[in-house]
C-alpha cells in the first residue's frame, strides 16, 4: 500500500511517498500529484525531519528509505549519504568513491535519478569546475539547498 503527502517548503511543493518499508520518493510535486487521505510513520517522520532541516536545525536525516533502483543506483544512492552537510563533491569525485573513474557517466545518471531528493544529497554533486550541473527539481532548487547549506550563508556561492 502507498501513502503519499504534499508538503509546502521555501522552494516550492514536495511530493512525498512512502510504502510498508519505507520512504519511496521525495520530488517536486507536479499538478496531478494529491496527497492520499491516510498518512504513515514514514511520512510522517519525513515531514518532521525536513522541517528541521529547512529550519536549520537538523543537517542528517534518521529515516527508513526505500528506493527502488538498479543495484548500480543503490551504490550510488548510498555513496551520496557519505557526503556530509555543507559540502559538495564532483561527478569525477564521486566516480573514484565508487571505485571507477570511468563510470562517471553512470554515476552521474544514477544521481539524476534519485528518487529521494534532499534525504539522499544528490544536490551535493556538482561539475569539477565547480558548476552546477543538471538537478531533476531545477537548478535554481539546487542552488537554494546549497546555499541552505553553506556556512556562509550571507554570501552566495554561486
Amino acid at each position: 500500500m502507498t501513502i503519499t503527502a504534499l508538503m509546502s517548503t521555501p522552494f516550492g511543493t514536495l511530493f512525498l511517498e512512502a510504502d510498508e518499508l519505507g520512504m519511496t520518493q521525495i520530488r517536486m510535486a507536479t499538478i496531478a500529484d494529491v496527497a492520499t487521505e491516510n498518512t504513515s510513520k514514514y511520512i510522517d517522520a519525513t515531514q518532521t525531519q525536513l522541517t528541521e532541516y529547512f529550519e536549520g536545525n537538523r543537517q542528517t536525516f534518521d529515516l527508513c528509505l526505500h528506493p527502488i533502483g538498479t543495484d548500480f543506483q543503490q551504490k550510488v544512492w548510498r555513496e551520496l549519504q557519505n557526503i556530509p552537510y555543507g559540502r559538495a563533491v564532483s561527478y569525477l569525485e564521486m566516480s573514484k568513491r565508487l571505485g571507477n573513474v570511468k563510470a562517471i557517466r553512470a554515476a552521474a545518471s544514477a544521481n539524476g535519478k534519485n528518487p529521494l531528493l534532499i534525504v539522499i544529497p544528490c544536490h551535493r554533486v556538482i561539475g569539477k569546475d565547480g558548476s552546477l550541473t543538471g538537478f531533476t527539481a531545477g537548478l535554481a532548487v539546487k542552488k537554494w539547498l546549497l546555499e541552505h547549506e553553506s556556512e556562509a550563508k550571507q554570501q552566495s556561492l554561486f
